[in-house]
């Protein structure tokens, strides 16, 4: 696969059509990423202009993974904490085509969130995943600490139950 380009991405009706897509694609092939299959396409775009509205007040960045022109994956990096948590950052909703996994995507996408959350001051990073089918092999490979697992947290797309499991990784000395 030739290199990917990662970066930041606004609210266009291309960039929400694409993000739309992906997240239709996950949740149908059971991605366990707060949505029930079948995901609308209406309801994933609503998701992803809020979320990107939300990126434009500085509260996320939302990042993308290109293939040429092709988004193929994309990763959001959660900024709006309380008050008393300005030194961490919450990754959420890493999403890979189905084309493009076990190519690099996934891990080059959190290399750019951690280095974006490190450019904005932050040193602790969190995250969490499905106990079942999530992807806990790539977030341990990268690095990041388990913490513990909360059973029956959530329903799958499909139904029935799944846990999750709460990472944390240091991606920098605290101030």
């Amino acid at each position: 696969m030739p290199p990917i380009k990662i970066e930041p991405l606004t609210d266009t009706s291309g960039i929400r059509a694409a993000l739309s897509e992906i997240l239709v694609e996950a949740v149908a092939n059971g991605g366990n990423v707060s949505f029930m299959h079948p995901l609308p396409s209406e309801t994933a775009a609503q998701f992803w202009q809020n979320s990107l509205t939300a990126a434009s007040r500085g509260e996320r960045i939302v990042l993308g993974a290109f293939d040429g022109e092709n988004l193929i994956g994309t990763v959001t990096l959660l900024l709006a904490l309380p008050p008393n948590q300005p030194h961490r950052a919450e990754i959420a909703k890493m999403l890979v085509r189905l084309s493009h996994r076990r190519r690099g995507v996934a891990s080059a996408l959190m290399g750019a969130a951690e280095a974006v959350a490190q450019a904005h001051g932050r040193t602790l990073l969190v995250l969490d995943t499905a106990v079942d089918d999530g992807a806990s092999d790539l977030y341990e490979r990268l690095g990041f600490q388990l913490t513990g697992i909360i059973p029956d947290y959530a329903v799958k797309p499909h139904g029935g139950l799944t846990g999750t499991k709460i990472y944390w990784k240091k991606i920098a000395a605290a101030a």
